[in-house]
């Protein structure tokens, strides 16, 4: 998000994403918060991969602070599934079916 090779939507749909995720960590009795939150996550997958497939920049283009850019955001993106699977841990243990 800080080397501005992705673009806004990206920084705006993750950040918006991590505030869901504080909403459904404050209120522990929320069903509605953990249930938008693992939609969000879910759609962040797919928007994630969208923009690093389409903003990906070419080789002659790659410095230093980009590549660490992009390793960042391709890490974040793997992590999403472990923790769409720990926020549906938590989101059975509400009472979500």
């Amino acid at each position: 998000c800080m080397n501005y090779m992705l673009p806004h939507s990206y920084a705006w749909g993750n950040f918006s994403v991590l505030a869901v995720g504080i909403w459904a960590i404050v209120q522990r009795d929320s069903l509605d918060a953990i249930t938008m939150f693992l939609t969000g996550l879910l759609l962040t997958v797919l928007t994630d991969i969208i923009h690093i497939s389409i903003f990906y920049p070419s080789h002659d283009f790659l410095s230093d602070a980009k590549r660490f850019s992009i390793g960042m955001a391709i890490f974040s993106l793997l992590l999403k599934p472990v923790s769409c699977y720990l926020v549906y841990r938590m989101y059975r243990e509400r009472g979500g079916e």
